[in-house]
């Protein structure tokens, strides 16, 4: 880990989910709480239920929504997106705070054993809005980037690339401000498949639950790439369905870009 680029952890406290032989981390006094991305969780809660191919949709998840594609083979994925203002839901409490997340990465749906991400978070409470960019090698922690400013509207493209099944790397690039980020992993714990390629918005888990799910308005993944390659017309899409409530509605609205937008 570069000790340079990390000012906090963001950490999973459920040992359930760590894979055999991982070791946990402490959380930090000064985390209100532990922050990981999860692996998508379908709603009829059957692994089997998972799709096989591009052609086949999969079930609403509790929280992912977005693209996948499925193949061989898959060592970078790229997109780029607009930071959305997210605000407080219709009915939502002003006391409270309502997050969600963009990212792409590599693996995580059909290959559950590791995956390679870096994005964005994007959190309201009230009238006021924060920002936080990070990266994970699943099933170890995320982390900030530290001293990487992120505003509602800037142009951030996010990359990851395999380098091996236990390497690889991530950069966010802030096209607005002309800023950019990366980090490099070794020696992970998790083999990396290389088999899925994503672009998802999720409502992230904090602790054992998944946070209240902001109000994001409308994230749209452009330039999306898998090996310097396009095809989201042929992605998987997923929607977030919490209850009987659907929050989400993504599509594939062209080769290289996939649009969510909060319905909920």
């Amino acid at each position: 880990m570069k000790a340079i680029e990390v000012l906090s952890t963001l950490v999973w406290a459920n040992a359930a989910f760590a894979a055999p032989g991982f070791s946990a981390r402490p959380k930090r006094a000064a985390e209100p709480g532990v922050r990981r991305t999860g692996l998508p969780q379908f709603v009829d809660g059957d692994l089997a239920s998972q799709p096989v191919d591009n052609n086949t949709l999969a079930e609403y998840t509790s929280n992912w929504a977005g693209a996948v594609m499925i193949g061989t083979g898959y060592t970078t994925v790229s997109g780029t997106i607009v930071v959305p203002k997210p605000s407080v839901p219709a009915g939502g409490s002003t006391s409270r705070t309502y997050s969600a997340s963009a990212w792409v990465g590599i693996d995580g749906s059909t290959c559950q054993s590791a995956i390679l991400q870096t994005g964005v978070d994007f959190s309201a409470k009230g009238g006021t809005v924060t920002y936080e960019g990070w990266y994970e090698w699943y099933p170890d922690y995320s982390y900030r980037f530290s001293n990487f400013v992120i505003s509602g509207g800037d142009t951030i493209t996010m990359t990851v690339t395999a380098t091996g099944k236990n390497s690889g790397s991530v950069t966010l690039d802030n096209k607005t401000t002309g800023k950019s980020v990366s980090h490099t992993f070794t020696n992970q714990i998790g083999n990396l498949c290389q088999t899925n390629a994503e672009w998802i918005v999720e409502d992230f888990s904090q602790g054992n639950s998944l946070v209240p799910f902001a109000n994001f308005g409308t994230v749209v993944f452009t330039g999306a790439s898998v090996n310097g390659a396009t095809g989201l017309d042929k992605a998987i899409i997923y929607d977030i369905k919490q209850g009987n409530k659907v929050f989400t509605s993504c599509s594939a609205s062209s080769p290289s870009s996939v649009s969510c937008s909060y319905i909920g």
